[in-house]
Order: C-alpha cells, then structure tokens, then sequence
C-alpha cells in the first residue's frame, strides 16, 4: 500500500479507540479506499435506484427501501453467505425486532462491486486493529444493508424510526451514498448512560461513520424534502461486524 495508508488509517482508528465512535469526512474517506481497490463509485450508488420497499415496518411506513447481504470475513477473504433473513432481538430493536426479516438480496454484481469489496476489506483491517486480540474471532459475521429513506412533504423519512440505538453488532459502519433534495438527518451519538457526545452530519457521498456498537448508540433525525415537488431521498450503506 501507499506509503499515506497508515498516517490515514491510524486518523480514523484514534478517536474510534478513544470516544467509541469516528466520523470520517469524504475526502479522506476516498483516498483511504483508494488504497483498497475502490473503482466506479458510479455504477455501485446507482444500484440504490434498484432496492426493494421494506414490508416490516411496525410503524406502517413506507418510506424505506433496502437489499441486505451477508458475508463470511476473515484474513483467507471474503466469502458470501446464503441469503438470509436480517435479524436482531427486540433488546435492540423495540420497534422491528423480534422477527426474522427477508428482504430483496443484494444483486450479485453488486456484492462483488470493487467499491463494496474496498469497503469490507477497510473495515475488516480497522476491526481487527481495534478488537482485543484475546477475544478476536477468526471470521466475522458481517451484513450489509442498501438503505433509501425517502420523504415527502406531509411525511417526513425515518432513518432510525427505533430511535436512539445499539444494532447488538461489535462494529457499525455507515457510508453515505447520496442525499437528494433533504434536509436534516444528522447522526448524533450516545455513551452507555444515553448522554450525547457527539453530532455531526452524513453529507457528502463516502462521508463515513464508524461506531463501536458495544459502547455507543447512535441514532439519526428525520428527513424532510427541501422541494416537495421533487423526489426526496438519503441513501446509505450500512456494514456491520459481529463474531460468528
């Protein structure tokens, strides 16, 4: 790797190791994953135009679409699972969980994009710097979640319609894909005693957070249209690492 590699990884794993949480701005989020095979960003954000509506939603909403992957990751590489449902203890999730959740699988070319496989190969180098080698897993769990919130002028997109939450991972990513016509949904980030310590906004495409889930929850406001005569919608990627 290029020799700017370590000085930009070491940027994002120091306040990720001190304050349980990094926000990594764009710009430096795309060199860093330069350096890990990102190529045609393009086709990969396209391919949230192609999600399918989430049916789960307790709260009636229609406003989120998303395709979800599962993935073996270790230091031999990446290995897709068999597609699964999506599931997560009504301990973490009060309003969703409890259930086994199927959504439309991540479309093939997507699960091997250069841009996805940057991603993964990134966050499996900041887990495995950060994880207590005593307790490190020799492959990762890891899931993935294409996310479009879309918001209307009467109704506004949820990105976090749980609220203030821990996902019941080790490690979340979460990478913005494209913001169209919002405005609002700002991440802020909690300790374990629910005080904030922290807010800042997904902005631009590749602005990046990373939050170790077992000591921080997080949660994002609501998005609402700038226009309301035009399409409104956050995209996002979500990544997350839990032991097997």
């Amino acid at each position: 790797m290029a020799d700017g590699t370590p000085m930009l990884l070491a940027e994002l794993e120091s306040p990720l190791r001190r304050d349980g949480y990094a926000f990594v701005p764009a710009g430096d989020m795309r060199p860093l994953l330069e350096q890990y095979g990102l190529r045609d960003w393009a086709s990969f954000a396209n391919s949230w135009n192609r999600l399918g509506l989430d049916r789960y939603m307790a709260d009636g909403g229609r406003y989120r679409r998303r395709r979800h992957a599962t993935f073996a990751i270790s230091a031999d590489g990446i290995q897709r699972k068999k597609h699964q449902p999506h599931y997560q203890s009504r301990d973490y999730n009060e309003l969703n969980g409890g259930i086994e959740r199927w959504f439309r699988a991540v479309e093939p070319e997507m699960g091997t994009h250069p841009a996805l496989v940057a991603i993964l190969r990134l966050m499996h180098r900041i887990v495995t710097d950060l994880t207590d080698p005593a307790v490190m897993p020799d492959t990762w769990h890891t899931e993935i979640h294409q996310f479009r919130i879309e918001a209307q002028g009467d109704s506004p997109g949820q990105p976090t319609p749980e609220g203030l939450h821990r996902d019941g991972v080790d490690w979340v990513m979460v990478v913005m894909i494209r913001r169209e016509n919002v405005m609002s949904g700002e991440t802020a980030i909690h300790d374990l005693q629910r005080t904030l310590v922290g807010s800042f906004m997904l902005d631009q495409p590749l602005d990046t957070a990373v939050v170790n889930d077992n000591r921080v929850y997080h949660g994002v406001t609501a998005v609402r249209p700038l226009d309301p005569t035009r399409p409104a919608y956050r995209d996002v990627l979500v990544v997350t690492f839990r032991h097997q």
